[in-house]
């Protein structure tokens, strides 16, 4: 299984290296994709080495998404138009899109709230409502492939959502060819 952390400077430090290291620590190869493929630093200085840019990013190649949340959803939607197309195409797929706190910037831009329950940082909530999500003011909601928590101290109920996710997608049978 294989993970795709999509961000840029300014993320929110353990929304993004929490499930950086559980997703490693779970046996899941975890690739992070920034807008020119550089290093990034988070709010209060985390630094994250890239594995590649977004725009090098293929859906077809990783099995999940991840978001963190901070200031990058926000100038990731506004500089790095691949990122929104990635939101789209894992939502096509049906492929899970786990998004924390401000991650939900990138899944409005991407236009797939709209019919859903989700959840994320309070101050963006009537943007979600706006966007046609039911807001649901929980830990963690799980709606279908998407996964979303509201901040920081959600993380460990929201890695055990998706967790829950990836256990279904391992245990439905491979189609034969």
């Amino acid at each position: 299984m294989k993970a795709l952390i999509v961000t840029t400077d300014g993320f929110e430090d353990s929304e993004l290296t929490y499930p950086y290291y559980r997703l490693q620590e779970a046996g899941i190869d975890v690739e992070i994709a920034t807008p020119d493929g550089e290093s990034v630093t988070g709010k209060i200085g985390e630094e994250m080495d890239a594995d590649l840019a977004i725009s090098e990013a293929s859906e077809d190649e990783y099995d999940l998404l991840v978001v963190p949340g901070g200031h990058a959803p926000e100038d990731l939607r506004l500089e790095a138009e691949e990122s929104i197309t990635l939101v789209e195409e894992f939502d096509e797929s049906g492929k899970p899109i786990a998004s924390v706190c401000h991650g939900a910037q990138l899944l409005i831009s991407a236009d797939v709230l709209e019919g859903r329950e989700a959840t994320g940082f309070w101050s963006i909530q009537v943007d979600m409502e706006n966007a046609g999500a039911t807001f649901v003011d929980e830990e963690c909601v799980v709606d279908d492939n998407l996964i979303t928590a509201r901040y920081p101290a959600d993380l460990p109920a929201w890695l055990a959502g998706l967790f829950e996710q990836i256990d279904e997608i391992e245990e439905q049978p491979v189609a034969a060819d």
